[in-house]
């Protein structure tokens, strides 16, 4: 065949052969699958997972391709991660795709969230090169609207942690004198009677029956110690008993002191014997502590001690006299101001009152400016006593003045460090997206009864869902129903929404939401009702909601929102 007639084929097929490898084609929407759809806002994030496919022959062995996934809203948008794959005669650190084969890819990917993203669609640009040369791809739409009903969280509405009084109506306080004896005797001697501790207990028992807001009650427990039998010991307890009972009974009569006395004796003071012992630091300490332990039988116990003998003498030196008494107790009952009183002195003459009853004051109140002003006057009053300076932040708090409350925690910090504060400052942080720093503090708040529903918000806000509903657990308030929608409870979520003390509109967006997810288009209508009709803004927020989509044609739907 002639050359010149067969040299136009070969080049012809040469070309062919070129131009079918050396061109990448536009990667078709059916290689590419993005999860969630829609896709869901989760901890302040937008997360992404993009399965695609590489079919056999696309990937040219030359060619370098950056796929990158971006969500775009109006005004704007927002670039995920690139992720660059390479042929098999690239010379790079990338991913390479067998031509022959192909290769499915995952690309994972995360935008920060904001309130623009919820009507936005996401596609999947591509920038590529052939041989060095730049070759233009055209970009995929994977995806459309994202759903952000985590975004419901609030710190600001959780139970802030009030730094509480210590008030008592009535105080008890319990006054001990002791009359001290010889071994195996009863009588009472002089110079124990004569002392000044004994006097000084009498004339208290007097001052306190005089004071109109004090209730006294004597009581005497005569003891002896636990040695020389149980018999013997017996009938000296009964004895030292009775000479004390006679004796107080003429001293309070002289006194003109009429109070209850209730009288009692301890044949053997085993009890007291094993506290001296405990405290002391005699040798043997802990093989008589055992002995105790192990026998219950007085006159056993009092063998085997006795066996000690090296010890004994120190016991019987040391610690038996201290047992051989009558102890005299007075039991006074300090009452304190009444609430009536307190309200009113907390107006009238606050200096007058304690710390204690001045921040009693201000629970006795409901109206949130005069529960502030007491804090205030008690903060003057009081200004190292951090409780006042978090309280007047938690009235602050609760008015919706986040800058005025923070202000008044950190002045509480920096009287006295406080686990009150530091839970109140890490709502303060969660309320400004710091979800570092509102950790660090709650770590710093232990014990303080808040702190589970305090953790519970930030779990919300880390997107730990299951974690937020073990935290909260009984609270109900909407961020504990939230917690609960967001692991699928919608029946738990139904019954804490309906349970919330401070119902809101809030609470009635969310109801709608539990209605949508559970195919009741008449509480999605009524719930937004509701809603709207305490927050009209939610009537926009419902229709640009993908939780509610399914019902945009719904005309009862429509009416609600418009």
């Amino acid at each position: 065949m002639n050359k010149k007639i067969l040299l136009p084929f070969f080049i012809m097929a040469a070309v062919l052969t070129f131009s079918s490898c050396s061109k990448l084609k536009p990667l078709a929407g059916e290689y590419i699958k993005a999860e969630p759809q829609p896709l869901e806002a989760v901890g302040g994030q937008v997360p992404v997972t993009i399965n695609a496919t590489f079919p056999p022959t696309w990937f040219n062995k030359q060619a370098v391709v950056t796929i990158t996934p971006v969500l775009r809203y109006q005004g704007g948008e927002a670039w995920g991660t690139a992720y660059t794959f390479q042929g098999e005669k690239i010379a790079g650190n990338n991913q390479v795709i067998p031509q022959a084969a192909g290769a499915n890819v995952t690309l994972k990917s995360s935008f920060t969230y904001k309130p623009e993203l919820k009507k936005s669609e996401l596609f999947l640009t591509f920038s590529a090169k052939l041989k060095g040369k730049a070759v233009q791809l055209p970009e995929i739409k994977i995806g459309e609207g994202v759903i952000a009903t985590s975004e419901w969280a609030d710190a600001a509405t959780a139970t802030a942690a009030l730094a509480a009084d210590k008030f008592q109506r009535i105080i008890k306080e319990a006054h001990d004198a002791n009359i001290m004896f010889l071994i195996q005797q009863a009588e009472l001697r002089s110079n124990e009677l004569n002392k000044t501790e004994i006097k000084d207990w009498t004339n208290l028992v007097k001052n306190a029956d005089i004071a109109p807001n004090q209730n006294v009650a004597v009581e005497i427990s005569a003891y002896a110690s636990p040695d020389g039998g149980l018999k013997l010991n017996t009938g000296l307890a009964e004895k030292r008993e009775s000479n004390t009972s006679s004796f107080l009974a003429k001293e309070l009569k002289n006194a003109k002191v009429d109070v209850p006395v209730d009288a009692h004796y301890t044949a053997q003071d085993w009890e007291g014997f094993k506290e001296l012992v405990s405290k002391s630091n005699i040798q043997d300490k802990d093989l008589v502590l055992r002995v105790l332990s192990m026998y219950t039988d007085p006159e056993k116990r009092e063998q085997e001690i006795k066996n000690i003998s090296a010890t004994f003498k120190t016991l019987a030196d040391e610690i038996l006299p201290q047992l051989r008494r009558s102890r005299l107790i007075a039991n006074i009952e300090i009452i304190g101001k009444s609430d009536d009183e307190i309200s009113n002195l907390a107006k009238s003459n606050p200096g007058s009152l304690t710390v204690e009853e001045i921040l009693y004051a201000a629970t006795l109140t409901k109206d949130t400016s005069e529960k502030e002003a007491i804090y205030k006057k008690a903060s003057e009053l009081y200004p190292n006593d951090y409780r006042t300076w978090n309280n007047i932040g938690l009235s602050r708090f609760f008015a919706g003045d986040l800058t005025g409350a923070e202000q008044q925690f950190n002045k509480a910090t920096s009287v006295n460090a406080n686990p009150e504060s530091n839970l109140n400052l890490a709502l303060i942080a969660l309320t400004k997206g710091d979800k570092a720093k509102a950790q660090q503090l709650l770590g710093s708040a232990s014990g303080v009864a808040e702190l589970s529903e305090a953790l519970g918000v930030l779990y919300l806000e880390q997107g730990e869902y299951a974690k937020a509903v073990t935290s909260f657990g009984a609270v109900k308030s909407n961020n504990a129903a939230l917690a609960q929608i967001l692991t699928k409870d919608y029946s738990k979520a139904q019954q804490t929404l309906g349970d919330v003390e401070k119902s809101d509109a809030v609470t009635d967006y969310l109801k709608a939401v539990v209605a949508a997810r559970t195919n009741n288009s008449a509480g999605v209508i009524s719930s937004l009702k509701a809603a709207i009709a305490k927050d009209k803004s939610l009537a926009a927020e419902a229709a640009r909601d993908l939780e509610f989509a399914k019902y945009a044609s719904n005309s009862d739907f429509a009416s609600t929102v418009k």
